[in-house]
């Protein structure tokens, strides 16, 4: 069974649960996130926390185990025509809990990637179709914790209008400059998910969400704090089962939110998006 046969299974059964109860359509409302609260460990912050909640990367403390893991990973890479920079191999240190094996790993992965697919060699003109639908835009003002932000309109990003590879282009134009808006001392980027008018048969698209998962945590390690799911009407619920598995633990750093939510906790009036005023 495909993951959108799988969903729609699911959305059947959430149809005639729905029919059953006047409220049913709002029994995922904000307050109760009940994938949100799934225990994540200790990388992922609370609200109540002083610093931005969601993902924390591991601090760099100089510490002599800490040189000694950075010293070892350059001298992996020694050879290389292209050897990362400093902070690049600092970044998948901090990723993989300074495990060497593993941030060499997951470096040469992404480093594979951005080799094949060129993100870094894309122009605006390259991406000014898709992106002028509007489904996706980078935000003008970071979040109250500094976070730059990524607004995407799930509404309008309908499955196979444009092909998946463009629709990939697009995505990690975004996250390379929203990381470029990062201010001094800031690391982390915050996902907006604007679910208000998603379609299951037109907007639950599973391989570029597959993407999308991979993208986050393979080739921007940590890159994204938190994802944030605003108003997610009932028929999201499905394709939020499928998706869900593939986020694995990063699944607690998606939290379900109203609109008021995000308007109180998340932005002030002066820097809130236009499409939740």
């Amino acid at each position: 069974m495909s993951l959108r046969q799988c969903a729609q299974h699911s959305l059947r059964g959430s149809s005639s649960s729905a029919r059953s109860t006047r409220r049913a359509p709002f029994a995922f409302n904000a307050r109760a996130r009940p994938c949100a609260r799934a225990a994540a460990g200790p990388q992922v912050a609370t609200t109540s926390s002083p610093i931005a909640p969601g993902l924390r990367a591991e601090p760099w403390t100089d510490s002599p185990t800490q040189q000694q893991a950075l010293a070892s990973l350059r001298q992996r890479f020694s050879s290389d025509a292209a050897s990362p920079d400093e902070d690049t191999l600092k970044w998948y240190l901090r990723d993989r809990y300074f495990d060497v094996d593993e941030a060499e790993q997951k470096l040469r992965s992404m480093l594979k990637w951005r080799k094949a697919f060129q993100p870094q060699a894309t122009t605006p003109q390259m991406v000014a179709r898709e992106l002028g639908s509007g489904k996706a835009y980078v935000h003008t003002a970071p979040d109250k914790y500094g976070r730059p932000a990524i607004v995407i309109r799930t509404k309008k990003h309908v499955t196979g209008e444009y092909p998946i590879n463009d629709s990939k282009r697009l995505a990690a134009y975004l996250i390379d400059t929203a990381i470029s808006r990062l201010p001094p001392g800031g690391e982390q980027i915050v996902g907006i998910f604007d679910l208000r008018g998603f379609q299951f048969s037109a907007n639950a698209d599973f391989s570029f969400a597959a993407f999308m998962v991979e993208a986050f945590f393979e080739y921007y390690p940590r890159r994204v704090s938190q994802v944030l799911f605003v108003d997610a009407p009932w028929v999201f619920f499905p394709a939020w089962e499928v998706i869900k598995p593939l986020m694995r633990k990063y699944a607690a750093l998606v939290r379900f939110v109203s609109v008021d939510e995000l308007r109180r906790e998340f932005f002030t009036p002066e820097t809130l998006p236009d499409d939740f005023k």
